[in-house]
């Protein structure tokens, strides 16, 4: 009989919870990678993976969580915590590429209130219509942020890239969009997502023409940036050093 793993969201944001139930092999780690992917693209606080109802019925299996693991590393930065797992479990998990630095709490319970006593990611969120004023909204929002995070000499910047990023989803997407702006651990990261799965891609850099710049200008700003993608779209990130 094939094997089954359940991958059920219990809470979304500020602390994500997916718990997994059944059996983690090869044929079953694609839902347990999209499922991640999907809780991930949320950009919580940090995500909760309730394992008590697991277990491993292949260690090849693992290779789903260590390649979710090794693609977010850069982004969005959230803290992936193990709970409820047994010593045979964590061993297990332990001893997989990529994931040998993942924490571990007794329950979810004890992790919420754990991330409940950290302060709060100065952050702002914002949904958007594939429309051209999108673009307008975007640089007031992230002038106005970062002048409160008393960041105004970046602001230019910010908004240019913030613009871009939009102006993309707007060209070629055509969906609504969720735009998130935050300053976390000295830098100052920025996403969009939206309901599109196809890829972006750099245009010709000679082209000089008001939006041909795009993904090139963002990759020549900031210090990272890629692509996460998700079952229902995709996020579309970046993240810059923030020194005030």
């Amino acid at each position: 009989m094939p094997s089954q793993l359940v991958c059920r969201p219990v809470r979304d944001r500020p602390v994500a919870v997916l718990r997994l139930t059944g059996t983690l092999d090869p044929m079953t780690g694609d839902a347990l990678q999209l499922a991640m992917r999907h809780s991930l693209a949320t950009e919580p606080d940090r995500l909760l993976l309730d394992v008590s109802g697991l277990r491993i019925g292949d260690p090849l299996g693992l290779t789903a969580l260590s390649t979710v693991v090794g693609q977010t590393a850069e982004w969005p930065d959230v803290p992936i915590v193990l709970c409820g797992a047994d010593a045979e479990t964590e061993a297990a998990i332990q001893s997989a590429p990529e994931c040998t630095n993942l924490s571990y709490a007794h329950d979810c319970d004890t992790a919420i209130a754990a991330a409940g006593a950290e302060p709060a990611h100065s952050r702002v969120r914002l949904r958007l219509r594939p429309v051209p004023d999108a673009c307008r909204q975007v640089r007031q929002i992230v002038t106005q942020a970062c002048e409160a995070w008393h960041r105004s000499n970046l602001a230019g910047t910010a908004a240019l890239i913030a613009t871009e990023l939009v102006a993309n989803v707007v060209r070629h997407a055509h969906t609504t969009m969720e735009f998130t702006f935050a300053l976390r651990d000295g830098r100052l990261r920025m996403s969009v997502r939206d309901g599109s799965r196809r890829m972006p891609k750099p245009a010709d850099p000679a082209v000089t023409a008001p939006g041909g710049r795009g993904l090139w200008l963002v990759r020549d700003l900031t210090d990272a940036w890629g692509v996460l993608p998700v079952s229902d779209g995709k996020v579309v990130w970046t993240r810059w050093a923030a020194a005030a």
